[in-house]
């Protein structure tokens, strides 16, 4: 067993550790997408649709990006959470570090590839002429900064596998805060616009990377001495986790090219109505977001504790948290639906889409909710390749054919009815398999690798349902 502290989550109340750690994660989390909101309000002073058009465009591509560290950060929180629960620090710590080398490793290489073919990129997601170009300065000033982004996550979900949820919240509040206070410096004071809200957004990422790695080298002495040897032996350990767990993430910004392809037919200011609710989703969601990260922890130290009842209550726990604060947080997103496209200025179709947002189609994130804490389950019980199906499921089948159905019978806004009817097979499906695996829990094991036909197999057809 873990030693007294560090397995945190192995006895007390389930719902209060599925609160804590989501709370505290979020509240870093919705630092960060309030400064992507404020970003977006600055970017609307400027009094330039095209800008607010581009920033919806980059951030579609950095999303596939961003997805490659979330990708590898849970990786690291499932492996040392399960090294924690079990009473086997050593592993933990050399976990932690193969993960963190990984990161170094894919954020040198991706932004080389993304870089070189940034046109062709853009193209695909519709982006033309001055709005191209835009998105295309915006990407260059941030994408180089993706190593430090994924030392920062690794490091954060470090923490959160031992049990800690203050530093990481602590962590995220530091970079936004830091962005907070050089966006207007840089965007007004120093005149340099949109290139202005770039910079921040590197400075605060380099921000949350010592924020981050500093306690968990001191506090926790969570890291190993990095090497070559280290890599090779754990590669098969963090790839069976990693690679699903990346592929399953770049099926988001897929579903969401396809959502901005589409609306990209509506012009200008119905990628602009979509671009403030990419800012207002995640930061109305936050909790929602964090969950995912947040009840992972809980259930890989269970697991790895082979404390299976607890794993089954983790789960239940955190749907019932998701639909709570669904609820909960529709009715204000109601409430403040005038305020929020007035912050904006937002006129005509862009007006209509925020106004949509944030009527009775923001119930449908509870659907989403579920799918993260499934992915989550998945991740952390030997399965990521089940979070890779149900995710890639969701946002192409049940997406892309919606998606058009949406556009063809309400226009613009039926883009965003098709995406959100989407979640609701998926998040289904998802539970569906998540008891299915709760049901044969065993002694942990290694992940199993993608192995193509038999996975399927096994997902659909194999087994006892």
């Amino acid at each position: 067993m873990a030693t007294a502290g560090s397995a945190k989550f192995l006895s007390g109340s389930l719902m209060r550790h599925v609160s804590v750690m989501s709370f505290t994660a979020s509240i870093g989390l919705m630092a960060i997408f309030a400064v992507d909101f404020v970003d977006m309000v600055f970017i609307s002073m400027l009094g330039n649709d095209a800008l607010a058009a581009a920033v919806g465009y980059a951030g579609t591509l950095l999303f596939f990006t961003n997805a490659i560290n979330i990708g590898l950060s849970i990786a690291a929180g499932s492996l040392v959470a399960r090294s924690v629960g079990a009473g086997k620090d050593t592993e933990a710590r050399e976990h932690a570090t193969s993960v963190a080398m990984f990161g170094v490793v894919t954020g040198l290489l991706v932004p080389v590839l993304v870089l070189w073919n940034l046109a062709f990129l853009l193209g695909l997601l519709g982006a033309e002429g001055e709005v191209a170009r835009l998105a295309s300065r915006y990407i260059w000033i941030i994408l180089p900064s993706m190593p430090a982004m994924a030392i920062a996550m690794t490091a954060m979900a470090v923490l959160r596998a031992h049990g800690e949820s203050r530093r990481p919240m602590f962590a995220t509040l530091i970079g936004g805060g830091v962005n907070a206070v050089l966006d207007p410096l840089f965007i007004f004071a120093l005149g340099f616009g949109l290139d202005g809200a770039a910079m921040a957004s590197v400075l605060a990422r380099v921000t949350m990377l010592v924020a981050a790695l500093w306690p968990v080298i001191r506090v926790y002495a969570g890291m190993a001495a990095p090497g070559i040897r280290l890599l090779i032996r754990d590669f098969r350990a963090v790839s069976a986790i990693a690679v699903p767990a990346v592929l399953t993430n770049i099926a988001t910004p897929v579903g969401s090219a396809v959502v901005v392809r589409e609306m990209a037919r509506f012009g200008t200011e119905a990628v602009a109505g979509m671009a403030v609710v990419g800012r207002l989703t995640p930061m109305a969601f936050a909790v929602i977001f964090a969950l995912s990260g947040a009840i992972g922890p809980i259930i890989g130290q269970n697991f790895g504790a082979q404390h299976f009842d607890r794993v089954r209550g983790a789960f239940l726990a955190g749907v019932k948290f998701i639909a709570l604060y669904v609820i909960a947080a529709t009715v204000i997103l109601f409430t403040l639906r005038a305020p929020i496209a007035g912050l904006f200025e937002a006129e005509g179709l862009t007006r209509s889409l925020i106004y949509l947002f944030c009527g009775p189609l923001a119930l449908a994130s509870f659907f989403n909710g579920v799918s993260f804490v499934g992915n989550a389950s998945f991740n952390n019980l030997g399965h990521p390749i089940y979070s890779t199906w149900i995710n890639w499921g969701r946002h192409t089948l049940g997406t892309w054919p919606l998606v058009l159905a949406g556009a063809a019978l309400a226009g613009a806004p039926g883009i965003l009815i098709g995406q959100a009817l989407g979640g609701v097979f998926f998040a289904a499906l998802s539970w569906l398999l998540a008891e299915r695996v709760m049901r044969n829990l065993d002694t942990p094991k290694p992940p199993e690798p993608f192995t193509g036909h038999r996975r399927f197999h096994t997902l659909f057809g194999g087994g006892r349902w």
